[in-house]
């Protein structure tokens, strides 16, 4: 039988998580409530998929049977029939939290709820639902098309076969999967989130400027993109979203989030998105 996955959130991540599904045989149905969003997310998949066809990554006739593996919808009953569904809408809790809510009302009985939730607790969002057992984290790095792992966080109730049916997901995508607990940021933001906002605390304290901090840890630690950088990449909003995940979640003083980082977010300076963060874009 042929697993077929619902998406939820047409934004980078959703299309980015589509893109992939598709690409490897799965039949897609992207949700948003956006028809514009949605539109978008074709055009910048079609855009994707037909680079790596240039490169050589895929054959040239994978781009049109990739494209017509994927519906859009506007209505989430048209998820109804998904074996598998992946949220990736804003990270905002109250939001995810109703998304679960009324999914677990729509989709049928048995099918799997993912949530690509960079840092929001797995056993909260799972409560919301008559599922608990059948909710799993599963966080796509970004670009999706591009980054090979899916950090894989199992709720307190999460089954060992909805983490098995997973794994086997993340293997037949051709990703790598890395296991982590239910606690705030899993792995990789517990420990990039701090390192950027200690990034913007060396900017706020004038130790250095901009250019010079992604400097040293570029060529420093060898990181692909400074951390300054990266940050305007990933969205300032988020980066103090996660901040205030990991401060409200631990209690902790070593994660408050630097005053410059709220500020700017309070300016509307969110980085690439915005066109304007640490840098001008």
């Amino acid at each position: 039988m042929s697993t077929k996955i619902g998406v939820l959130g047409a934004g980078q991540m959703g299309n980015g998580i589509t893109h992939v599904f598709a690409q490897y045989g799965y039949q897609v149905v992207l949700f948003d409530i956006v028809q514009a969003q949605l539109d978008k997310a074709l055009a910048t998949i079609k855009q994707n998929l037909e680079r790596q066809a240039k490169k050589g990554a895929i054959p040239e006739s994978l781009v049109g049977e990739t494209l017509g593996r994927i519906s859009v919808t506007q209505d989430m009953n048209g998820l109804a029939d998904v074996d598998f569904a992946v949220e990736a809408v804003t990270e905002h809790e109250p939001l995810k939290l109703e998304i679960f809510r009324k999914l677990d009302g729509v989709v049928k009985e048995g099918a799997i709820l993912a949530s690509n939730t960079s840092s929001i607790p797995i056993t909260k969002i799972a409560s919301v639902t008559g599922r608990p057992d059948k909710v799993i984290g599963m966080h796509f790095m970004n670009p999706v098309p591009v980054m090979k792992l899916v950090e894989i966080i199992r709720g307190h109730a999460t089954s060992e076969d909805t983490f098995a049916q997973v794994s086997g997901m993340v293997a037949k995508i051709e990703k790598e999967m890395a296991v982590s607990h239910d606690y705030p940021g899993f792995v990789v933001n517990r420990i990039l989130i701090p390192m950027i906002n200690e990034a913007i605390f060396v900017l706020y304290e004038g130790i250095a400027t901009a250019e010079d901090i992604d400097k040293g840890m570029k060529l420093g630690t060898n990181q692909p993109m400074g951390p300054l950088t990266l940050a305007d990449f990933i969205g300032l909003d988020t980066i103090l979203a996660i901040t205030n995940v990991l401060y409200d979640g631990f209690k902790d003083p070593k994660y408050r989030p630097c005053p410059l980082l709220v500020k700017m977010v309070n300016a509307g300076y969110l980085g690439r998105k915005s066109g304007r963060g640490f840098y001008t874009y």
